[in-house]
């Protein structure tokens, strides 16, 4: 049950009848929206509706507010409209009205916390794909996180979802894990490597992957010419760095759904896709060979005054067209980006959405052109950029990983503090900015730590229902049975706030997903649980608020019900972020 959807709906059929405004624009009642009031006495709603639409009906806004109102008045569950200032309408509802939220929350269970916003619309969310030359560092794990939360919002809103991993197992920096790989192989048959050489990675990573090499094949790939054995180690030791991933993930509980690799892209006749998808550009005049102008200011070292195959990437918006093959003949990373996004319009995913890291912005415009070009557009590309994370023990920067070799691994961190503790606090500010990670201050037992104030509300919610029942051995606590209380008795403006909040969920589920921004569900959960605490706390002081109490029967049947239904938001938020709902906290 929407609340705010349900009064849209009767805002937009209330404006449709008036004489006044028939025929508005589309645009003009796209920007209608039923919210909450920023102060609260205002009452329960307020809507914009005659701000945006008065100019196109001819009116000032007051008087088609005016009208609107009066409607208004006569719907079933409102007991109150004013108008405000310049035209903004103010609706109080009855409060029957957040008693049937409460009790569509109790009948629903798990359901509430799903909308139909997406109908069904198909939708691609990659997120990750950390380059397989080593295990994922705490950088990875923020996209990781912030995709996944992503994805499960979106599915939970109505929209088919897939998450997909790209391998990006062709290029330079495979050669250089081989390489890497081939060095440690060498180390497991008893040579002295002595220090890693300048440019191959250093980790202690790829020492198994040597061991497993040299029990497999011995010496016989030592003496052997690169060319014989670059191959067989690449894929050995790429093997070897995705089942690594793919673990790292599964400890953050992540698990995609499709892995696409990026080398079966130029498999094949003629390039393969990336081929197909560089001819297919050319014949519609998309591609040419011409030469790019030096970039403004100090040039580049690896700029190169050519012709070479440029895809007409400005007639899509962005600043320069850009290159795709090399002046050694292969393609660009670019190029086969557009083979990767095409094939997933291919695919049918015409809305694709990639999480990229803080150092990719200034490759959005060319992706976003070269997936309206590949698409003929039909498909359409977002980028979501996850800023740097800064990871602190007790304010001070924390060190490197001695297992990788220069940086942090994800596992290091979720073995110290644990998946929920990761999750939800790097889902705790928007991606888009800077985010410091106190491994210290994310296990505290404390209120000012929101993963632990948002548990252990869920937490005191069952220690509530373990009370009731000690207190009322033969109550009926089921959610259904609940929902039969008197909820009437629920008359303490705290309580009614708390059902507010209740009410408002669906609605930020939905604002949520359109902004692609599942830091809302952590804000609006610890939110939530700040108002719980708030009432439990007040009930040590005044016994008449106590949640359960042995001497009145029906007002703790109402007030458990109430209860029942924040464990059910609370849990339904937390399974969105991938955090856990305990019932116990010790």
């Amino acid at each position: 049950m929407n609340v705010f959807a349900d009064f849209h709906a009767r805002v937009a059929r209330i404006l449709s009848a008036l004489p006044q405004t028939q025929g508005l624009p589309e645009a003009a009642l796209a920007r209608i929206v039923v919210e909450p009031p920023r102060d609260p006495s205002h009452g329960d709603l307020s809507t914009n509706v005659a701000m945006v639409t008065a100019k196109d009906a001819g009116m000032k806004p007051r008087d088609l507010a005016e009208a609107v109102a009066g409607h208004l008045r006569a719907e079933a569950g409102v007991a109150a409209v004013s108008v405000a200032g310049p035209g903004f309408i103010n609706i109080a509802l009855d409060p029957a009205v957040f008693d049937g939220v409460l009790r569509a929350v109790l009948t629903t269970g798990e359901r509430y916390s799903r909308t139909a916003l997406g109908a069904g619309a198909k939708v691609n969310v990659e997120y990750v794909s950390a380059n397989p030359t080593g295990p994922m560092h705490v950088g990875h794990c923020r996209g990781a996180v912030y995709g996944d939360a992503l994805a499960n919002l979106l599915a939970a809103t109505g929209h088919a979802v897939t998450r997909e991993y790209y391998i990006n197992d062709a290029g330079a920096q495979v050669d250089v894990l081989a390489r890497s790989a081939f060095l440690r192989y060498r180390e497991a048959l008893g040579e002295t490597i002595g220090a890693i050489p300048e440019g191959l990675y250093p980790g202690d990573y790829l020492r198994p992957v040597g061991a497993a090499l040299a029990a497999q094949h011995g010496p016989a790939l030592k003496d052997r010419p690169e060319a014989d054995w670059l191959a067989l180690v690449r894929k050995a030791a790429i093997d070897a760095m995705m089942a690594m991933i793919r673990d790292d993930l599964a400890a953050l509980n992540i698990r995609h759904e499709v892995f696409f690799s990026e080398r079966a892209l130029t498999e094949g006749a003629g390039g393969g896709a990336v081929g197909a998808v560089i001819a297919d550009l050319r014949a519609r005049d998309l591609v040419y060979e011409g030469r790019l102008p030096p970039p403004k200011g100090q040039l580049p070292e690896d700029w190169e005054d050519r012709e070479q195959t440029l895809f007409r990437s400005t007639q899509f918006g962005d600043d320069v067209d850009r290159p795709l093959v090399k002046s050694d003949g292969s393609y660009t990373y670019f190029a086969s980006d557009i083979a990767y996004h095409a094939d997933k319009a291919r695919r049918g995913f015409n809305q694709q959405i990639d999480v990229w890291g803080a150092d990719h912005g200034g490759y959005i415009k060319r992706m976003q052109a070269a997936v309206k070009a590949a698409s003929a557009g039909k498909a359409a590309l977002e980028v979501r950029i996850c800023q740097l994370v800064k990871l602190m023990r007790d304010g001070e920067p924390v060190k490197m990983s001695k297992r990788s070799g220069d940086f942090v691994t994800l596992r290091d961190v979720v073995d110290e503090v644990g998946r929920d503790a990761v999750r939800f606090m790097m889902l705790f500010r928007k991606n888009d900015a800077e985010l410091e990670f106190d491994l210290a201050r994310v296990i505290e037992q404390s209120k000012d730590n929101p993963v632990f104030y948002v548990q252990y509300a869920h937490a005191r919610c069952a220690s509530i229902f373990r009370q009731a029942g000690q207190a009322f051995p033969d109550l009926d606590v089921r959610a259904e049975s609940l929902a039969e209380s008197d909820l009437a008795r629920l008359a303490d403006p705290a309580e009614r706030a708390l059902l507010r909040q209740l009410a408002s969920w669906p609605r930020l589920l939905d604002a949520a997903a359109l902004a692609r921004e599942p830091h809302r569900i952590a804000f609006f959960l610890e939110e939530t649980a700040a108002q719980f605490h708030s009432l439990w706390n007040r009930g040590k002081d005044q016994p008449d608020l106590r949640f359960v109490n042995p001497d009145d029967r029906y007002s703790t049947l109402a007030r458990l019900a109430l209860v029942k239904g924040v464990m059910i938001v609370l849990s339904g938020g937390l399974t969105l972020l991938g955090v856990a709902a305990p019932e116990e906290m010790r």
